[in-house]
Order: structure tokens, then sequence, then C-alpha cells
């Protein structure tokens, strides 16, 4: 991959900041890496813009319709990227020789997790402009939940897939799936646990983003998350490309996603492989997650289109908020714990600390939103 043999590079950020409840936040962090930068991470070729394509025929039923979806891909990537056509959008990201990781997201099956209809569009418009089916690979970090979700049944042939370990376990601190030279290190442990223990104070990242793929789409969903506040683009890839996560969510007060989520995310491998982030909106999840309730889904029927996964998920909190609201419930930095979310604080705050560390754009008048409806 490009830049592996570059020399090792430590970056340290110390950050003071203010979360929305207030109170001091103190964010310090290292990172390794042996990556080049690339004008194509985060927060990439069109920082602040998201866009959004609604089809009210994308799910009938229940069941997501393949061509609407297809159609809205199509238009979400001229959209986004002002090409001429939507063949011509893809090929500013991608070209053959890539290989293209697809990152999934399996939690909330059956109710909200990733769609074939989906995926495989993306496939089709990878192959489309001459990456090789056996170039491209789907990805969670937990295999037991990838064929749980039945992912690996509706794959195209020759398309990989692939994980990072086994499955969920509390201490997640093992190195089989990841690669020790590329880490985040926060001084952040489990309790009981020794905050000298570098194990216990570092974060790899998944072999797949670092030795699989040159490329990464970010493929989220339009979820609400108990202790994140959300769970969209930045926390598919923090908590989704990392080994020793439960540190940021260890139990219902100690919660620090919004210390977490931005520094994973910093991680030069991760941020710079991430080229494309795409959000399914068609269902949504608006309460006690991240695993889905049916009682807490609705059907949206939007896809969102970014390289600035910062301002996505801006959107996207906002969209979950409208929707908590229309139903008689609490913004979601304003909720209190209840019988589906135990959280004594939700963090969405995490996205705009992500701004400021020069992930993407979270101010609202700057983000360029652009609305898409076909028929």
């Amino acid at each position: 991959m490009t830049g592996m043999n570059a020399p090792r590079l430590c970056l340290h950020r110390r950050k003071f900041l203010t979360t929305l409840a207030g109170g001091p936040l103190l964010l310090s962090s290292c990172v390794s890496s042996k990556t080049e930068l690339s004008r194509l991470g985060i927060p990439g070729l069109f920082k602040g813009r998201v866009v959004s394509v609604e089809h009210p025929g994308s799910i009938l039923g229940g069941a997501y319709q393949a061509e609407p979806v297809r159609e809205m891909i199509r238009r979400g990537m001229v959209g986004l990227t002002g090409a001429g056509d939507w063949q011509a959008a893809w090929r500013l990201f991608f070209e053959p020789g890539d290989v293209v990781g697809i990152k999934l997201n399996p939690v909330g099956y059956p109710h909200v997790a990733s769609a074939p209809e989906v995926v495989r569009e993306i496939i089709a418009s990878l192959t489309a402009i001459g990456i090789k089916p056996q170039d491209i690979v789907c990805y969670d970090r937990y295999r037991a939940q990838f064929l749980n979700a039945g992912f690996d049944k509706w794959l195209p042939e020759k398309v990989r897939w692939t994980h990072a370990a086994e499955d969920y376990e509390t201490w997640q601190q093992g190195i089989e799936g990841y690669d020790p030279d590329h880490y985040m290190e926060l001084p952040l442990v489990l309790p009981g646990q020794d905050p000298a223990s570098l194990t216990a104070r570092r974060s790899f990242a998944a072999r797949f983003i670092t030795r699989d793929v040159n490329k990464l789409i970010n493929l989220c969903l339009l979820k609400d998350h108990q202790s994140a506040g959300i769970t969209m683009a930045l926390k598919n890839l923090s908590h989704g490309l990392v080994n020793n996560v439960n540190r940021s969510h260890a139990t219902n007060t100690m919660n620090s996603c919004n210390s977490f989520i931005p520094a994973s995310v910093s991680i030069p491998v991760i941020r710079n492989k991430t080229v494309l982030n795409i959000m399914d909106g068609i269902k949504g999840l608006y309460h006690g997650g991240p695993g889905a309730r049916p009682e807490f889904v609705w059907e949206h029927k939007k896809m969102y289109f970014a390289t600035d996964p910062v301002a996505m998920d801006h959107v996207g909190w906002r969209v979950i908020d409208e929707k908590r609201l229309a139903v008689g419930m609490k913004k979601l930095v304003e909720d209190t714990p209840d019988a589906f979310s135990h959280f004594t604080h939700r963090q969405p705050e995490h996205v705009e600390i992500a701004g400021a560390l020069g992930l993407g754009v979270f101010d609202w008048a700057k983000i360029d939103r652009r609305e898409i409806r076909l028929a």
C-alpha cells in the first residue's frame, strides 16, 4: 500500500474543549502512522458538502426496492461531485487497481442494518468503472455478527469479505486481526485495569484497513446510540475499525465517546483511506440504539452522500432530533435514561469535537446542504 514504508510518525494533540453540557474535556491522544497524506482522505474532496436524496418508493411494505435505490445512489454521487454522469462521479474516487473496502454495519439486524440492495449497487458502481470484484472487500469488525446478518450470503461472486475479531467480548484487547504499527493511545482504561499498561491505553487499527485495502467506503446508518448519541459516519469508523473500544463507554456513567471517537478517526491510516461516506437513511432508528427495536424504527426514505463525516453526522444528528421531537421525545442532549436507553448523558458532541480537530465542518451555517427529491 502507498506509504507503508514511510517512517513512523507520532502526533500529539492536547485540546481543552467544552462539551455541549458545559463541562470541560481534556482530549489527549497519540496516534501512530506509516501512511502518507491523501487528498482524498477525510474531510475529502468536498469538505462541508452533504447531499440527501429522497425517493418515496425506496421502501415498500418494509422491503428495500432495488431500482429506486440504484437511482438514489447514482443521483447522489452526481449531486455530491458535480460530475457529468454517475460513472464519472465514481471515477473521482476510484480507479482500476484500487482495492476498495466497504465498511458494513450489522448491529441493528434485522431491523436497521446494511441492506443488500444498497451494498450490491455500490459494488455494481465500482465494477462498472473497472474495479475487479476480487478487489472489493466487505468488512465488519466481528465475524459472528457479519454471518448472523447474512452478509456473506448475498455478496456478488468473487467479492471478498473479512473481519478483525470473532465476536464481541468485554476486554477487546486481543491483537490478532489488528496492526501494532497503527494505533491511538488515549489515557483511558477500563475499570480495574492499570492506566500505565499500553495494552489497556491503546486501540489498534484493524489489519483490514492497514493492509488489505487502499481506499474505504464508509457505509453507515441513520441511528441513535445510547452513549454516543448517534452512530453514523464517525462512529462507524471509530468503533468498527479499532479494538479496545469498551473503554469509551464502560458503564452508564463512565462515558467518553466524545474523546474516543474523534481520536480514533484521527488515526492517519483511517483518516487517509476513508474517501467516501454513504449513509443509508431509508430506514432510521431514533431511540434505544445501537441495537434496533422495531418500535423506534421509521422509514425516512433518504440516503446521504459526503466525503466529510462531520458535516454528514451533524445533518444526521438534526434528522434524529427532529424525529424525536415529532414523536414527543426530547432532543438527544436533553434526554434522560429510560427502559431502552440507559446512559446518564449521551454524547453527540463527539461530532463537534471531531470538527474542532479538523476532521470536517460542524458549523451549520457553513455546511453546503443539497437536497434531491426523486419521483
